[in-house]
């Protein structure tokens, strides 16, 4: 019987949590937040709908309690995530990240902070922004996002709000 799970993954909510939001992750495994939270109010509405790990983000300082540190590593459902909002380009990392990255070895890299969606693997590492799910700014759409795990492969996709 294959293990298949499903993973809501959210950034950027900078205080907003969407009404769309349990519609959208219900029935998920587990719900990762890249950072910019911007109060717990969203991410205890997102803990009724599933387990959630979060990161901080740079507008977070001071507005969340210890244990939303980033960059954080997970495992979960035999995959190791990296967790960190300010990533920068993918394509191009800076050495201090690229070289954090390297020691994790991880199979996916979560990010935010651009509220600019974005999905690539790069070698073997699937790089997953899934966009902003705060108020709408600049010209960039609202997004959220899914990781699937079935058989310990991953594939991600976006989801507009």
């Amino acid at each position: 019987m294959p293990q298949r799970y499903r993973i809501g993954v959210i950034a950027d909510t900078h205080g907003l949590f969407d009404l769309k939001i349990p519609v959208l992750f219900a029935g998920v495994d587990h719900i990762l937040h890249a950072g910019d939270i911007g109060n717990l109010q969203v991410y205890q509405q997102l803990q009724k709908l599933a387990p959630v790990t979060a990161i901080c983000g740079n507008i977070d300082e001071g507005r969340l309690p210890p244990g939303f540190e980033s960059p954080r590593t997970i495992e979960l459902y035999g995959l190791r995530i990296f967790m960190v909002h300010i990533l920068g380009n993918p394509r191009r990392l800076k050495p201090l990240i690229r070289d954090q990255i390297s020691q994790v070895q991880p199979e996916v890299v979560i990010f935010g902070h651009s509220h600019e969606p974005f999905l690539q693997r790069i070698e073997s590492i699937l790089f997953f922004n899934p966009g902003s799910a705060g108020p709408k700014r600049f010209s960039l759409p609202r997004s959220a996002g899914f990781l699937q795990i079935e058989n310990g492969k991953v594939e991600a996709r976006h989801v507009l709000l």
